[in-house]
């Protein structure tokens, strides 16, 4: 008996400290991002989320087309949680091959359903069409008019004058190249981009590096998404965006779990998710001077936004983008011009 009453009393004074012990166990607060975004923007939405949550996000930032590698590369051993931005197209091929776990945020119920993704992996949150970035200066001391459509960039004038990104490692030039497979039919879109290698000044890695060639003055025209050609413009640089007429594609922004990823991390995750995707998170597009356009319908467009409504927008097809894109690709380095010497 006395052992028992010993036994009992030592129980009922270290219950306290278990107590105690289990309430100070920490929630874990870190969180690990692979992101397509611009390094600019990300400390507005990264520093904001860690003074709304605490958890604080670790992240590498590499174009759209190199994460889908490095994700494919680390299927077997996953080092992020969340992919954060880049163009559904990339997605699709991830999803298919069994990359990025199903998770679908509350919050798609302020965004409209022609955004969604029917498989229910990929979420929404920016949209932004294809235009041409261009240097008033240049444009000015030569006397030609913005281009206008398609075909204008192919004009000689405009020779060893304009930046792109290669579509290998760039979601913006792969939505480009989709978009004229769309608009023209394959065999078209070979000798269209085989005619238009005479003109390009050099290939980027990045799409966001096109509008920038062109506010330093480095090239006259840039092809990339509104909301990155913008950027200069609002900055001070001399660049004015103009759009083809006869039409042009847009990309929907994405967000998504990555399947496997560290275990601890998944709900830190989703809340990321839910929160970029919430008006509190999208109304910082303005506050990051990203001119991206937010999806969820409470949310508020930055000034100076151009808005994929008041443009002429093929009806693009970004599940039939996502599911060519290896092939296509594969193509464009046969054909056009191979993934070498991108800066």
């Amino acid at each position: 008996m006395r052992k028992i009453f010993l036994s009992m009393l030592v129980l009922f004074c270290l219950l306290p400290l278990m107590s105690i012990s289990a309430q100070a166990t920490p929630e874990y607060k870190s969180l690990t991002v692979y992101t397509a975004l611009p390094e600019s923007e990300l400390p507005t939405y990264f520093s904001q989320f860690e003074k709304d949550t605490g958890i604080k996000i670790q992240y590498v930032r590499l174009s759209a087309g190199e994460l889908l590698a490095r994700i494919r590369a680390e299927k077997n051993n996953p080092q992020a949680t969340v992919w954060f931005g880049g163009s559904y197209d990339n997605f699709v091929p991830a999803i298919d091959e069994g990359l990025l776990e199903a998770y679908q945020s509350p919050e798609l119920a302020n965004i409209p359903k022609v955004y969604w993704d029917a498989k229910g992996y990929a979420n929404p949150f920016y949209v932004g069409a294809i235009g041409f970035a261009c240097n008033t200066d240049w444009f000015k001391k030569k006397g030609l008019a913005y281009p206008a459509s398609w075909d204008d960039l192919l004009k000689p004038e405009f020779k060893g004058q304009i930046s792109m990104a290669h579509p290998s490692t760039s979601g913006t030039s792969y939505t480009i190249l989709a978009t004229i497979v769309q608009m023209r039919g394959e065999e078209a879109t070979w000798k269209y981009f085989t005619a238009l290698n005479q003109n390009i000044r050099q290939y980027t890695k990045s799409g966001t590096t096109p509008p920038m060639d062109v506010g330093l003055g480095e090239a006259a025209i840039g092809i990339t998404f509104s909301h990155d050609g913008l950027k200069p413009a609002f900055e001070g640089y001399p660049v004015a965006l103009s759009f083809p007429k006869d039409g042009t594609g847009y990309e929907i922004g994405c967000m998504a779990l990555i399947k496997n990823g560290p275990s601890k991390e998944v709900a830190n995750g989703k809340r990321f998710i839910d929160w970029m995707l919430s008006k509190r998170g999208q109304d910082l597009f303005e506050t990051s001077k990203s001119f991206r356009i937010p999806v969820n319908s409470q949310a508020t467009p930055p000034k100076g936004s151009i808005s994929v409504d008041s443009l002429k927008v093929i009806n693009y097809d970004p599940v039939w983008a996502g599911q060519n894109r290896n092939r296509l690709i594969e193509q464009f380095n046969k054909v056009v011009a191979a993934a070498s010497n991108l800066k």
